[in-house]
């Protein structure tokens, strides 16, 4: 869907639908008056006298289909002073919701009344730290996402992929009063159309079936990325990795009949080449069966999303490429299945990492931390980067922690922790700090290595976190981000139809644009 813009004022705007976001118990005319000029038909519609604003609350109004502006879509904010603690959150929602009505409606033109929406969300200080149109663009094409990719044509009745279930409006347009789109408004918009590019692929990347999104599947994306956006891509297989040393990522290929891929991607627009850089480091666990700690058939085929990780970095890639962010990025992203076979890593092995350290492997589900654990060393080796930041769908143990909204974050540096958590906040990620405690570490001591790749049951996040902790070179900044509970849902939301979610794209991209 097109974003667009119309300037000139109520007079000028033109769509088969204005979409107005209101407070609960404040009239029209108080939060839009503009648009009772564009569309005067509505001080005479009875069913806007039926709107009340709440919460998640949606009410079409009609007037003659003749007429420049013959609909309008009022979505609700709840109470103002509850809103105020989740604003951009419930802007989001609320925009989704909205969007969502124009798609069952079929309504091939929407806009979003910005006058109103920047009167609305207006603070008493006038600044604050997000931006309204920013969030209702992001917020409104998420509403519209869907993975239908290997839906065959149906009957047509919207239920298994015919063409009704395939209609999409043709353009979003914001309104404004000005004779021309202001700076602020276009820019926000322009964000906003990215972060919702680049969370819209990485839920497609963790909603595909996992023999079609396979490691190799991944470096194509990356390699279609580079090229698109003009940026540096390298793809390194099986035989490299093992001469290179990765003994801890080889451990985890050597049962997988798909050809692991090392995918590395790198944006840094002419004049940054020689910054130090940002890297991103993302598990790329396409398939996880735990290998020969098999885990159980229930809910495995969840496990397509193990690779969520990598797939926030691809996202990333995506909107920074539609962006203009002056800074060099870097995403290591080490791919592979985790299978079980006659050459498989057996619960018991010891392996040499690529830092030189051993690891007596203890159980092969916990593989994440393996291909992690190389792809650190190697980013460190080859980047010498300002901030190392890896993300992976890493424990359980962390979603019994937080639940299955909440990120973990773990940092050997608090103010990295606590920009991670801000911007996180703003943009829909929530993040919670646990510890990075020495002492967990002896739950970690092999007799035979130089450490175990798993520990006792309790702490098992922490453990995990610990165990990346050893591959950190000393004054390095880092942060480990523990994306298992919400890269992955069941529950179906105004922005989200259930699935892969895109956690944590927007996440990185704010760390990107306003730096660590």
């Amino acid at each position: 869907m097109d974003i667009r813009f119309q300037v000139g004022g109520p007079a000028q705007w033109r769509a088969d639908a204005v979409i107005v976001f209101l407070f609960e118990g404040e009239a029209l005319s108080d939060g839009a008056p503009e648009l009772l000029e564009a569309a005067p038909w509505l001080g005479i519609a009875p069913a806007v006298r039926d709107f009340r604003g709440r919460k998640d609350e949606v009410a079409v109004f009609h007037g003659h289909p003749d007429l420049a502006v013959p609909r309008v879509i009022a979505a609700g904010l709840g109470k103002r002073e509850a809103f105020a603690a989740t604003a951009p959150a419930g802007l989001r929602a609320a925009a989704g919701a909205a969007l969502r009505r124009c798609r069952e409606l079929k309504i091939e033109t929407v806009s979003i009344d910005a006058v109103a929406l920047a009167r609305v969300t207006a603070t008493e200080g006038g600044t604050q730290a997000w931006s309204p149109f920013e969030e209702a663009v992001c917020g409104a094409l998420l509403g519209l996402y869907r993975y239908d990719r290997f839906k065959t044509n149906g009957n047509g009745n919207g239920e298994n992929g015919g063409e009704d279930a395939r209609f999409e409006p043709r353009w979003l347009a914001l309104l404004c009063a000005e004779a021309s789109v202001p700076d602020d408004l276009h820019a926000a918009a322009r964000r906003g159309e990215a972060a919702a590019a680049g969370v819209a692929l990485a839920r497609d990347l963790v909603n595909g079936p996992p023999n079609f999104v396979t490691p190799g599947h991944l470096a194509g994306q990356a390699e279609a990325i580079a090229r698109k956006y003009g940026m540096r891509v390298r793809s390194l297989g099986r035989a490299e990795l093992v001469e290179m040393g990765m003994g801890a990522f080889a451990s985890v290929f050597r049962g997988a009949e798909e050809e692991p891929r090392l995918v590395v991607i790198e944006h840094a627009p002419k004049g940054t080449e020689d910054q130090t850089p940002l890297v991103f480091v993302g598990k790329g666990i396409t398939f996880d069966t735990g290998g020969i700690s098999l885990k159980p058939a229930a809910k495995m085929h969840e496990m397509k999303g193990d690779m969520a990780g990598a797939a926030a970095i691809l996202g990333l890639f995506e909107a920074l490429g539609r962006s203009d962010v002056p800074r060099r990025v870097v995403g290591v992203m080490p791919c592979t299945e985790n299978m079980p076979d006659g050459r498989a890593t057996r619960p018991g092995d010891i392996v040499t990492t690529l830092s030189g350290k051993t690891v007596e492997i203890i159980n092969t589900d916990a593989e994440g931390r393996l291909v992690l654990c190389d792809a650190l060393t190697w980013a460190q080796r080859e980047y010498a980067p300002e901030v190392v930041v890896d993300l992976a769908t890493l424990t359980g143990a962390c979603v019994v922690a937080l639940g299955t909204d909440v990120a973990a974050v773990f940092a050997n540096d608090d103010a990295l922790s606590g920009r991670i958590r801000a911007v996180g906040d703003v943009v829909g990620d929530r993040f919670w700090p646990l510890p990075l405690w020495d002492m967990f570490f002896e739950n970690l001591k092999s007799d035979v290595a130089d450490m175990a790749n798993v520990g006792p049951r309790e702490g098992g996040a922490v453990n995990a976190a610990l165990f990346l902790k050893q591959f950190v070179d000393k004054g390095v900044r880092w942060a480990h981000l523990d994306i298992a509970g919400p890269a992955y849902t069941a529950k179906k939301t105004s922005t989200c139809p259930g699935g892969g979610t895109g956690f944590a794209v927007r996440t990185l991209l704010e760390l990107a644009r306003g730096g660590v």
